[in-house]
């Protein structure tokens, strides 16, 4: 059965070291690629990936609390706090005392967060919506399919809650 079969990839389950490691080099490059616009638009407000990847997930779940953004982003709560503190200082992301829970902050972004945070988005959608048109729906799923199936399951549930909207 060939690498497209219907077995499902059964061809692919015997890669060569060789083959993986093109693979792994790939995923190395895309990734460069993929946040090179990204890092020259944060590199002009001197914040990094750390700051992008909070301002993506607010933006994707405004109203998120800071736990929450703990459990999506896995980083230290001493990691997100410095990172917070400087995206609300800057005037990007504004921390809300909770109604049912006052401990709890509940963060959005402000219109100038979401001005940088679609600025930076629009640039990396634009660099998948080449890609994707021009290896066509089959390569786009298949894409998705290995980017699941590299995930820890404590990853994927948060990724398919996302996914899902739930």
């Amino acid at each position: 059965m060939g690498e497209g079969g219907a077995g499902g990839g059964e061809g692919l389950l015997y890669l060569t070291d060789d083959q993986l490691r093109k693979g792994i080099e790939a995923m190395f490059f895309a990734y460069r690629a993929f946040t090179s616009d990204p890092d020259r638009i944060l590199a002009a407000h001197a914040f990094g990936r750390a700051h992008h990847r909070a301002l993506h997930f607010i933006h994707r779940s405004p109203g998120t609390t800071v736990t929450n953004l703990l459990a999506v982003l896995g980083v230290t709560k001493q990691s997100l706090n410095r990172v917070l503190r400087t995206l609300v200082a800057g005037g990007l992301v504004e921390a809300r005392v909770g109604r049912d829970d006052r401990r709890e902050r509940h963060l959005h972004l402000t219109p100038a967060g979401q001005a940088l945070e679609r600025q930076l988005s629009d640039a990396q959608r634009g660099r998948m919506r080449a890609a994707y048109r021009a290896v066509g729906p089959a390569a786009v799923a298949g894409f998705r399919q290995v980017l699941e199936a590299m995930m820890d399951a404590e990853t994927r549930r948060h990724y398919l809650r996302l996914r899902d909207g739930s």
